[in-house]
């Protein structure tokens, strides 16, 4: 399988499996390179993208450690992705930043880049709670306060062609799709690339910033104290509403109620743009497009058979054929907020 053109990772220069060399003396051996010696009480965490460790120390708390994919960051990126959380921490929203040892973010043992985090617990947010959507609201408006206030250099933009067209273009010159659905496939995904096109014509010239990228519910995590915000490893550039309209679900009706509740915290720190809500149903659709080739360009991982069984069946490519379907009908639906 070659590589696909879009950033999500694959290298044809890169080993078929490549966590096979990270055992677990290997984890505790890169934290004692940078002066973290654990106790041998070593936690895999829930992650597929990288390895993710809750790792006992002899000394403290324990600590997490993040083991990223080869070939799929440059250094510049995963630094510039540190960089951004540092800053958001130092304007006091609740994020979790990489610790630094001896005077980096980012470091290397046997072959792999990792960094270290402090462990942070939480609980997943009662999403039906408006007072809970509202907090969170507000302090992703202070994330894109701070987003809005430069660039990113090294990390890639959510555009149409990233997310949309590119890996698109993987998945039919790969041949993953079964050649009897193939047909319709095509069609139906042209159809829906189209359909995003027009939404991102309806929204006209909007502002793109540094964003969180992949801002549901799982990477929320809630305390006593509110909301943190969790896993910037998908951060890039794009519009505002990329952070908002995944903590959204439901009938329409509860989709508008849940969207006037972030927004009413939103707003106090940042403004929204409502032509972006054009874009909803477009993100969600490239979302889902990019998302089956994320899966096809890491099916060599031994984790991913193992996690996504149902992945390239016969009935996956059917549902996602009707899904699309859906989503072209969806995109020419009025946004959910007036405009």
């Amino acid at each position: 399988m070659s590589a696909p053109p879009y950033n999500c990772g694959m290298n044809p220069d890169a080993p078929l499996h490549p966590f096979s060399g990270l055992g677990p003396a290997v984890v505790l051996d890169a934290l004692d390179s940078v002066g973290l010696r654990g106790d041998g009480r070593l936690i895999a965490l829930n992650s597929y993208e990288n390895r993710v460790y809750q790792v006992g120390m002899e000394e403290g708390p324990p600590v997490v450690a993040k083991f990223y994919r080869p070939q799929r960051w440059s250094d510049a990126a995963i630094l510039e992705e540190h960089a951004f959380v540092e800053e958001l921490a130092a304007n006091e929203i609740p994020v979790v930043p990489a610790l630094v040892q001896n005077g980096r973010s980012l470091h290397e043992f046997g072959g792999f880049r990792f960094a270290v985090f402090p462990r942070k617990g939480g609980r997943a947010p009662e999403l039906g709670d408006p007072a809970t959507l509202e907090w969170i609201g507000r302090f992703i408006g202070r994330i894109h306060a701070v987003g809005a206030l430069k660039q990113f250099n090294e990390r890639p933009a959510l555009t149409p062609d990233t997310f949309g067209r590119q890996p698109r273009d993987f998945l039919l010159s790969n041949g993953w799709i079964p050649r009897e659905l193939e047909a319709a496939y095509t069609s139906v995904i042209d159809q829906a690339l189209a359909g995003v096109a027009r939404c991102y014509e309806r929204a006209g010239e909007h502002a793109v910033l540094r964003l969180h990228g992949d801002c549901h519910a799982g990477n929320v995590l809630w305390t006593d104290a509110g909301p943190h915000f969790v896993d910037f490893d998908d951060s890039r550039t794009g519009p505002a509403v990329q952070d908002l309209w995944m903590l959204l679900s439901g009938e329409r009706g509860e989709m508008v109620r849940q969207f006037g509740d972030v927004l009413a915290g939103y707003e106090d720190f940042c403004e929204f743009d409502p032509r972006q809500l054009y874009l909803v149903e477009a993100l969600r659709t490239l979302r889902l497009v990019h998302y089956s080739a994320w899966l096809a360009s890491r099916w060599d991982d031994p984790a991913f058979p193992a996690a996504f069984p149902w992945f390239n069946t016969q009935r996956y490519w059917q549902d996602r054929i009707l899904e699309l379907r859906e989503q072209v009908a969806l995109m020419d639906e009025p946004p959910l907020w007036p405009v």
